[in-house]
């Protein structure tokens, strides 16, 4: 068991996308939920089945035989939380997408944006 679910499922994918797997599967949170549903919306996670014993089953998103999510960039850590306001949000240079816990739920930066919203800095995906 880790302290932070949700680097640990994020660094599954990164370590399932240099592995060549297209499936991660692992106990499921409410914030990791979010968050893959997140991933879902933009695209680097084709897939998401929710079973009755509460495990989550990720498929990557393929294009040209290569998975879509590159890296992964952990931010906020339990020991040292990350917090970005808007204008941050709209400065931001390079493909890069943050996902973002807001008041109002997960969500990428873009999203954020649209809504004018801040929040913890969770990770960094390109």
């Amino acid at each position: 068991m880790t302290n932070y679910q949700v680097a640990d499922f994020l660094i599954r994918l990164k370590n399932a996308v240099m592995a060549d797997k297209k499936e991660v599967e692992m106990k499921s949170t409410k914030l990791i939920l979010a968050v893959a549903k997140t991933l879902k919306d933009e695209k680097y996670i084709s897939n998401l089945v929710l079973d009755k014993n509460g495990n989550i089953k990720v498929t990557l998103s393929i294009f040209a035989k290569k998975p879509i999510l590159r890296d992964v960039r952990i931010v906020s850590k339990p020991g040292l939380r990350i917090y970005v306001n808007v204008d941050e949000l709209k400065n931001k240079r390079g493909p890069e997408i943050y996902i973002l816990s807001t008041n109002k739920g997960v969500m990428s930066d873009k999203v954020a944006i649209k809504k004018n919203l801040g929040g913890e800095l969770i990770a960094k995906i390109s």
